[in-house]
């Protein structure tokens, strides 16, 4: 698995210790929130890849703190997942209906919220997967961190990697240089936008003894898209 950050937003100390121990143990790196405004602050500075956010906090219900995680471009495209005492119909909807992904009910296993945020995460967020991916005779393999194009070996530098892994987790869409640099050198990295267009150029160098440079296309006033398939 690569490195993935979870928040978890929990006001109770003893469950919200119970998540980050378990979380960690799995792999996880993991931030701490006990109240919404906590929360505000933490995303803040570091932007994780995924939210257990329980539905009654002290300063404000975290039906609320979704909504304005979904309402704010940085924060839109984090998956969410309720953690709630609410096990009501009603409950379910209203949380989906303010951009949850997924709702998990107390008490619940550690094993049960393990294999949620993995589902989740594969459905969402497929680039922070281990599984190789193929896609018109490019396979990349994150377990092994290979490259090969028509079966043969290409040498990537390690943000190069990671810039094509995301683009071919999400092919076909344009990505603008700040949610590549939100995405694939992370949130917290101070990084000016340009360096996209450096990494982008190292890239396509490395990808062209086999050909596939020409599926990396520049969207002039966008940013970037891999088109893959024959997307136009």
């Amino acid at each position: 698995m690569m490195s993935v950050t979870v928040l978890v937003v929990e006001d109770e100390p003893a469950i919200l210790e119970l998540v980050a121990v378990n979380l960690e143990l799995a792999g996880y790196a993991v931030l701490r929130a006990a109240s919404a405004e906590e929360a505000l602050r933490q995303l803040r500075e570091t932007l994780p890849d995924m939210v257990l956010l329980d539905w009654m906090l002290p300063d404000q219900s975290g039906l609320a703190l979704a909504r304005r995680l979904r309402a704010d471009d940085r924060t839109r495209g984090v998956p969410i997942i309720f953690l709630t005492a609410r096990a009501g119909e009603e409950a379910k909807v209203a949380a989906l209906d303010a951009g949850a992904d997924d709702y998990l009910t107390k008490p619940f296993s550690p094993r049960e919220l393990l294999a949620r945020i993995r589902a989740v995460l594969r459905r969402r967020s497929p680039h922070l997967d281990d599984a190789p991916i193929e896609l018109d005779g490019l396979k990349l393999d994150p377990g092994a961190h290979t490259v090969a194009g028509r079966g043969r070996p290409l040498e990537l530098g390690p943000t190069e990697f990671r810039l094509l892994h995301f683009l071919m987790t999400h092919p076909n869409r344009v990505h603008s240089r700040s949610q590549l640099l939100d995405r694939v050198w992370g949130d917290d990295v101070v990084v000016e936008e340009r360096t996209v267009d450096v990494h982008i150029r190292r890239l396509r160098q490395a990808l062209e003894p086999s050909g596939h440079d020409a599926l990396i296309r520049t969207v002039r006033g966008s940013g970037y898209v891999l088109r893959a398939g024959g997307g136009s």
